[in-house]
């Protein structure tokens, strides 16, 4: 279930006083500090697919021969031409601290001090009610 747009801007403002407070927390507590981009090159994929096909030819020629070595080959290059096809193009990777800052031009600075004495408020006054 999606969140409303007031558990949004709550989330959004608690965001904000956590990276005012604790940078350093917060980016340790962020989900990973470098997170890969995946992007598969077409052609290692195209490639990596042939590669299999070969790798399948040859164990199948192993296996009718029957030559366990043949087998053996067919299988590695099968495997390599799997690896080949899932390696990424590259190795760009999305820092925690550039996504913070992205994020961070998007919003706009708000008195973050007068919303968490309001939330210390409203925590304060559901606990003495529950008493």
């Amino acid at each position: 279930m999606p969140l409303s747009e007031h558990e949004q801007k709550l989330l959004e403002q608690l965001e904000q006083q956590l990276n005012a407070d604790d940078p350093r927390f917060a980016s340790s507590m962020a989900a990973d500090e470098a997170r890969p981009v995946t992007r598969f090159s077409l052609r290692n994929v195209v490639l990596g697919i042939l590669v299999v096909l070969v790798g399948l030819g040859i164990i199948i020629a192993g296996v009718s021969t029957k030559l366990i070595l043949l087998g053996v080959l067919g299988f590695v290059v099968a495997a390599a031409g799997v690896y080949f096809a899932t390696v990424h193009k590259g190795s760009g990777t999305i820092s925690a601290k550039d996504s913070a800052k992205s994020a961070a031009g998007k919003r706009k600075p708000q008195n973050t001090s007068n919303f968490m004495r309001g939330l210390e408020d409203k925590w304060d006054e559901r606990r003495n009610r529950g008493l």
